[in-house]
This record gives structure tokens, C-alpha cells and sequence, in this order.
């Protein structure tokens, strides 16, 4: 008897402009570093940092003069509006001939005094003296209120210091600047989540706090939180995506709020076509400030790929909003608005990549492989009948059969001028003959969906710093709901972002990110921190996250469970048995140092299937990326107080390098399916 494994043959498209961050640099010397594009780096080493001012006294109704740059800065409040644009929409509308820069450096979970960030990643000091502030809006206080009535005093030293330090830096080298600072917006109760109840009462505290400091500084406030409690205690009422994160009716009900707090005055209709081009502006600059693969921008990586790589691209990026700026002005004006880019530099050469083997047909590249004689292997489907899957990443199997592939030609990040177009794909095998013969786009427009599963009525993927939400409501097989669930997560190193999507035994949604990185979430319970590595459980009823797991551990690709219901994951695997419950934050327990590895792990199961041979029941599948290109067959063997991974042999094993296994599952029948990032 011969036993099939089906491998779905996709094609890496390379990006022209860039290289790969994983290829090798060409050998030879590098470009010569350009001072103009060096200016474009923003960076905690080098960059520099505002002079001393003399204060400024902030009043309220607010005037805000020509050429005025303002600066959004606090939590995960103001980060959302930027999705949404109905404040700054509003600025521009009541200054319209005044030609504001608004940029928006919130971050989701800042306080005043922890604000992590990228390694060597500028801090607001220094990104705020690079734009030339004048005009600053802050928004803290939602995540410092989780420390309750005791910590109110340990806030007002905290708030004050930090108002102390902001007021008197003179940001655009003339003058300190002006600020507003607001109070938390309320928390609203919904189904699973009491947020309202949990919360309220210590929001409205830490706005006091915040209100008394305010006035101590002579700098302005606004009470955002009474309208929005008011609003939120409505029967029927729906503000919030969680109870915390407003939606796009609650930041229209924040927007109008705000705007009659520093103004005096009813918020005019929202101009749409301004409000569009706003959110466009948003969107590139929060590419220039806090791009995908920072490790390799500011990072550690720097050296390798952090000149060429990025430095046009962030030029680029404020090029971008400049652009927008303009258009955003003229619309703001009544006039049309349209954004031309048509001067933007081209992106400089880099030194590229060289492949390891010319283009294979799926034919030629099975007989590349090696194959167990026990085994048949053959094309599912691959790129040249589907071109949609270019750049597959993983797969999942729904209740019909039908395989659903992620894919990304925007990896590793997205560069200025191109839009994310990336797709999760359903394949489908009508005539079961073994091969896929009907493609559907679910959903495009990604950016980077590294990993996915299906939940109820939808999908959860990842997508760089959001854990996001997808569903088709009406039951054509096309995502027509789209929600950010959580964000915050870091976005050092899209190859180790958030990944290892899976469903617990129990029903929790089990996920992960790895080195380097740096999350901070907003939730209904108070923020969660990781850093250096961490896995998340998420339980979606009450939308409660937990952190555990935090050690040090690099690629993170790969999880499963045994029939016991423990999860097997790799990082890369460890050929033993490895556990670790969490530190406080941001402390870590130490590496697993001293234990044997494996390298370029990217995805294994457990032999459960009754019709795979009888020796490999209860063994472990697993497919490597790197140094070698190969399916693997592995035993776990017991020890005293461990278990450890052993080698067995190949399943499959490629004389072809530009075959590059990423992920397996199971399919309806008992073959298993790999997923090849073909990279020649």
C-alpha cells in the first residue's frame, strides 16, 4: 500500500525594489551612505533632541496659527483614530486656509513614564523635534486608571513630571509648545465584557487627576469622558468594538465631543471627502513611523539592511504625506483634492539576492524530490493554475473540505507608493481527483497575514500589530466584515511577528510572537506587556488576553497538540520538552540554552491517522525551511522528567533549495498537505 502526501507548489514573486531580508547581501562593497537620505533616520542614538523653552500658558477656545504642526500623543484612544479621521477631519475644516501638519505618535498601552519601544527606535522626544511640533493633544490616563484609588497619588507625581518635562522643550526650535491634555473616554458595558462596570469609576478619577494637574501647568483640558459615559449608559448603545475600542460611531461621538470642549462650539458635518484623504495621510505615515521590521531598520540588523532598504522608503513615506497634506488642504477649502505622487523619487537599487535554483515546473520540481517508498506525492494545486497563491504561508481546512491558503507578495513589509495585496484563498477539489480545480478570494487587501484559523462565522489572522477580525455575513465566500480585535502587537521582525494561530482544547484562541518584539495590548482588564517572545490566549467571549510563556526563542513557526491536550510548538523546535509560566513584566525566564535544536521548523503534526503506516502511529511530522529543504519523520522518547525529540528519516527530501516546506495539515481523508514557499 502507497500513501499519498499532496503539496500545494506555489511561487515566490519577488519584490524588484528590495531585497529579501532573509536573502544574503551580494557580495562586494556597499553604496556610498547619502546625507540626504541619512537625515531620514530616526533613530535613540543620533537623533536629536529639543533645546529648553520658557512654558506656555495653553487656553481654551484653542487657536492654532499658519503652519502649526500638531502632534497626537498618548494610548491606544488617539491610535485608533486614525483608522477613522473624524478630529483631524474637523481641525482642518475649522482652519481650513492654515495649511496644519497633524501627525499621530499614540501608541496602544503607553503611559506617561513606559513607553516601550524597537531597539534604538527614536523615543517622542526625538520624533517630536524632528517634525518641529508646536501643537500637542495627549491622551493618557486609560492605562495608568487600572492601578485604581491607590495608585491616584503615584499618578499625579508621574502626570506631572512628564507635563513638567513636555511644556518646557522648545520642539520646533523657537518656542515650548502648546498642549492640550484630555481625560480617558468611558468604557461601555457589552455581551461577555462588563467593561462600564469594571471601569468607569476609576476613568473618571484618573480625568480628575489629570483636570487638577492641567491647571497646576497652565495647560488646557478636555473632558472627553462625561458625553461618552452619557452616551454609552444609552439603551441600546454600541460605541465600542469591546467596551474599550471605540468604534467608528464612538469616535464621531469622541470627535464632536473633543471639538466642542477646545472650541466652544457644535462640531460642523464631517467633510468625506477630507476625512478620506486624511485617513490615506494616516495610513503612510504610520508606515514612516513605526514601520513592519524595525529590528532591521534601527534594530540590531541595521548595518545589513537598514541604509538602502529603508532609508528611501521613509523619505518616501513623508513625501507621501506631504502630498496628502496638500490634497487634504484643498478639500478642507471645498476644492477637489486630488493627490499627486506623480514626482515621487524611485526607490534606490540594493544589492539583491541570488536564488539557489532556477524556476522549476511542479513537474520538475517532484522529481527533485526524494520520496519514502511507502509514500506518492502529488501537485494540489500551485501558482501557474492559480496565481492568487503566490507566496503561500499556511493553510487550514474548513467543515467542507475545502483548503483556505494565506498568501503575501507584500512580505516582508510594505513599500511606499504600493498597496497590501495580499489574500487568504479557499481551493476547493470539486471532482475529487485529488487536485484543486476552483479558487475563491475570500479576502484581499492583506498586509502580511502570516497566520490565520477559522473561527465562528469568520477568520482571526494576524496582520501587523492588529489581531484581526473577518467574516462574510451574508454567505458568499467574500469577507465583507473586517475588525481589529486587539492591536499593539510589535512589528520588529515580520518573520517572527504574531503566528501559531490554533484552538485549544477548551476553545481559547492560542497564538504567538518571538524575538525581538515588543507588544503592548489594550484590553478590558488592563494592558498586557510582552517582550522578547510570548504566547497569547485569548478567550473571545470575554475578550480576555494572557500573556505566558515568555523566554527568549527565535522563528516561531509550528503548534500542536497531543492527545493529551498539551500544545507541541516549535522556536525552532527544541528536541525536548520545554515549559515556562510567565514573569512580571519585563522581566523574562532565561533561554533554553544547553538543550538540542532544530533549525527551520516551520510546521509538524502527530501521526493519529489510522491509515498512515503502523510504525509511525504516535510519531511527529514535521517540515524545515533551512539549513536543509526536507519533510521529516521524529519520535518523542521518554526520559526521567522529560521527553526529547529524536530524528527518525525523511519523508521527503529536495536535491531542489528553492523548495521551502512552511506548513502541513491533515486533510478530510488522511493525506497530508505541505505548503511550499517556493523561493527560486
Amino acid at each position: 500500500m502507497r500513501f499519498i502526501l499532496f503539496l500545494p507548489l506555489l511561487a515566490l514573486c519577488l519584490q524588484p525594489l528590495a531585497a529579501q531580508k532573509r536573502k544574503k547581501q551580494a557580495p562586494g562593497r556597499g553604496p556610498e551612505k547619502s546625507p540626504e537620505l541619512a537625515r531620514h533616520y530616526i533613530n535613540l542614538k543620533t537623533s536629536p533632541r529639543a533645546p529648553q523653552a520658557e512654558p506656555v500658558t495653553t487656553t481654551l477656545p484653542l487657536e492654532l496659527e499658519p503652519q502649526d504642526q500638531v502632534a497626537f500623543i498618548g494610548s491606544g484612544l488617539l491610535d485608533n483614530a486614525r483608522h477613522y479621521g473624524y478630529f483631524e477631519t474637523l481641525l482642518h475644516q475649522r482652519f481650513p486656509d492654515h495649511q496644519l501638519g497633524i501627525r499621530n505618535f499614540s501608541w496602544p498601552a503607553d503611559e506617561v513614564d513606559l513607553q516601550p519601544r524597537p531597539a534604538n527606535f527614536g523615543d517622542l522626544d526625538q520624533h517630536l523635534t524632528y517634525y518641529r511640533t508646536n501643537v500637542i493633544i495627549a491622551a493618557f490616563g486609560y492605562n495608568e486608571s487600572f492601578a485604581g484609588q491607590a495608585g491616584l497619588p503615584a499618578f499625579r507625581a508621574r502626570f506631572n513630571a512628564f507635563l513638567s518635562q513636555l511644556k518646557s522643550r522648545s520642539y520646533n526650535g523657537r518656542s515650548a509648545p502648546r498642549i492640550v491634555v484630555l481625560s480617558p473616554v468611558a468604557n461601555e458595558n457589552i455581551e461577555g465584557v462588563p467593561a462600564a462596570d469594571r471601569n468607569n469609576e476609576n476613568l473618571k478619577l484618573y480625568g480628575q487627576a489629570i483636570e487638577e494637574s492641567a491647571a497646576r501647568h497652565k495647560v488646557a483640558f478636555a473632558n472627553v469622558y462625561a458625553a461618552t459615559a452619557t452616551a454609552m449608559a444609552e439603551k441600546g448603545s454600541d460605541l465600542t468594538d469591546n467596551g474599550t475600542q471605540l468604534n467608528g460611531a464612538g469616535q464621531q461621538i469622541f470627535a464632536s465631543t473633543l471639538y466642542r470642549q477646545l472650541f466652544g462650539e457644535t462640531a460642523p458635518p464631517v467633510n468625506e471627502k477630507a476625512r478620506a484623504l486624511v485617513v490615506d495621510k494616516s495610513f503612510q505615515f504610520f508606515h514612516r513611523y513605526r514601520p513592519l521590521n524595525t529590528f532591521y531598520y534601527t534594530g540590531g540588523r541595521n548595518r545589513s539592511y537598514g541604509y538602502l532598504d529603508f532609508l528611501p522608503a521613509m523619505r518616501n513615506f513623508d513625501l507621501m504625506v506631504a502630498n496628502r497634506n496638500k490634497a487634504i488642504w484643498a478639500a478642507a477649502q471645498g476644492k477637489e483634492g486630488t493627490v499627486d505622487d506623480s514626482k515621487l523619487p524611485p526607490l534606490e537599487e540594493t544589492a539583491q539576492g541570488r536564488g539557489a535554483n532556477k524556476w522549476l515546473s511542479p513537474e520538475e520540481e517532484l522529481a527533485a524530490f526524494q520520496v519514502d517508498e511507502r509514500f506518492e506525492v502529488n501537485c494540489f494545486a500551485s501558482e501557474e493554475d492559480f496565481p492568487d497563491m503566490a507566496c503561500p504561508i499556511q493553510m487550514r481546512w474548513d467543515a467542507r473540505g475545502r483548503l483556505w491558503v494565506s498568501c503575501s507578495t507584500t512580505y516582508p513589509h510594505l513599500y511606499p507608493g504600493r498597496e497590501p495585496s495580499d489574500k487568504i484563498i479557499i481551493l476547493e477539489d470539486t471532482d475529487w481527483d485529488g487536485k484543486a480545480d476552483k479558487s475563491t478570494v475570500f479576502a484581499d487587501n492583506l498586509e502580511v497575514p502570516l497566520s490565520f484559523v477559522l473561527g465562528k462565522e469568520g477568520v482571526y489572522l494576524s496582520e501587523e500589530p492588529h489581531l484581526i477580525f473577518l467574516a462574510d455575513t451574508d454567505g458568499d465566500d467574500k469577507a465583507d466584515h473586517r475588525e481589529i480585535v486587539l492591536t499593539g502587537f510589535g512589528c520588529e521582525d515580520s518573520h517572527h511577528a504574531l503566528h501559531d494561530f490554533v484552538w485549544t482544547p477548551d476553545g481559547d484562541l492560542l497564538f504567538r510572537e518571538s524575538i525581538f518584539h515588543n507588544s503592548q495590548i489594550e484590553t478590558p482588564y488592563g494592558p498586557v506587556r510582552a517582550k522578547n517572545s510570548s504566547w497569547f490566549r485569548f478567550r473571545p467571549g470575554s475578550q480576555r488576553l494572557t500573556a505566558f510563556g515568555g523566554y527568549p526563542n527565535t522563528n516561531p513557526w509550528g503548534v500542536t497538540f497531543d492527545d493529551w491536550g498539551q500544545h507541541v510548538a516549535s522556536h525552532p523546535v527544541f528536541a525536548s520538552a520545554f515549559h515556562a509560566t510567565n514573569a512580571p513584566y519585563p522581566a523574562q525566564h532565561p533561554r533554553a540554552n544547553g538543550i538540542p535544536a532544530y533549525s527551520g521548523v516551520c510546521g509538524h503534526e502527530f501521526v493519529d491517522f489510522a491509515s498512515w503506516p503502523d510504525d509511525l502511529q504516535g510519531g511527529f511530522v514535521k517540515v524545515r525551511y533551512k539549513p536543509t529543504n526536507r519533510v521529516e519523520f521524529h519520535k518523542w522518547v521518554e526520559h526521567d522528567d522529560h521527553f526529547r525529540e529524536e530524528f527518525q528519516f525523511n519523508l521527503i527530501f529536495s536535491t531542489n533549495l528553492s523548495f521551502i516546506p512552511v506548513d502541513l495539515r491533515y486533510g478530510p481523508r488522511g493525506a497530508m498537505y505541505v505548503c511550499d514557499w517556493y523561493n527560486p
